[in-house]
């Protein structure tokens, strides 16, 4: 299934955090999907990323559906709820259904709905178990609302491959470029898009799984006490930031990436 026109929203696993370019810039599996789309089309393919790192669910649906919809997409990616299930207090029902309830709008307006989960980081985090607890509870109240028409549903949450700790950047919060990569090729596959083999996704897949590094002290102070110290002031990663692509604008298929 191809489409010519399409737009991700979402929190920093949408934007592309963790999978930085050499000018500062991240890319990840939204762009990726958008070059695959690209090659495979035979015709102009044009993308925009309204995601910005740090949204909780009710601020990426107030502020980037209607957006998206306005550009009138033949298609439509959303993640969301991985920022709110990092809280102390969060109602995992609720997420599901403002999901399903975002979702539902997208297809209503007559746009196909990717709606795909999170990588699960659990395994390399402080407090992982709480994280993987609220995570597989999210994962279920939403699967429990599928299939629903117009909506195609990636379960990243359950393919155990990207816990592997080669998928994951420095701080094992977001997904690396093999990471981005590995989600985008289990996009591609979802809509029978073929997966560029010079991703190396296949060949990643079969080398043999990392070792676990161990957090060390440089690693709290460099990753977790910012974390903490933004929660507890009321700040996000994203105060301030824009959206990367905020218009459909065409992809070359022979660039790296379609920024």
């Amino acid at each position: 299934m191809l489409f010519s026109s399409y737009i991700a929203i979402g929190d920093s696993f949408t934007e592309g955090v963790g999978d930085d370019l050499p000018d500062g810039r991240v890319r990840g599996w939204a762009d990726f999907v958008a070059l695959g789309l690209a090659q495979a089309s035979p015709s102009t393919v044009r993308y925009a990323n309204l995601a910005v790192r740090g949204r909780k669910l009710g601020p990426i649906i107030q502020e980037q559906v209607e957006p998206a919809l306005a550009q009138h997409p033949e298609l439509v990616s959303l993640n969301g709820g991985g920022n709110d299930i990092m809280r102390p207090r969060v109602s995992i029902e609720g997420v599901a259904e403002a999901l399903v309830a975002a979702a539902d709008r997208v297809t209503a307006a007559g746009s196909t709905m990717l709606l795909l989960s999170g990588a699960n980081p659990s395994r390399h985090l402080p407090m992982g178990g709480l994280i993987r607890r609220r995570g597989n509870e999210l994962a279920v109240a939403v699967r429990a609302m599928l299939p629903r028409d117009g909506m195609v549903f990636v379960d990243n949450w359950a393919d155990e491959s990207l816990e592997d700790i080669r998928y994951w950047s420095e701080d094992r919060l977001h997904l690396n470029a093999l990471g981005h990569a590995r989600v985008a090729s289990n996009v591609l596959t979802a809509f029978d898009v073929p997966v560029p083999a010079e991703w190396g996704v296949e060949e990643v897949a079969a080398a043999p799984r990392g070792e676990a590094t161990r957090r060390t002290a440089d690693y709290y102070r460099r990753f977790v006490l910012p974390w903490i110290g933004r929660r507890l002031t009321g700040r996000s990663s994203g105060d301030g930031r824009a959206a990367k692509i905020a218009e459909l604008t065409p992809v070359d298929p022979a660039s790296a990436h379609p920024l």
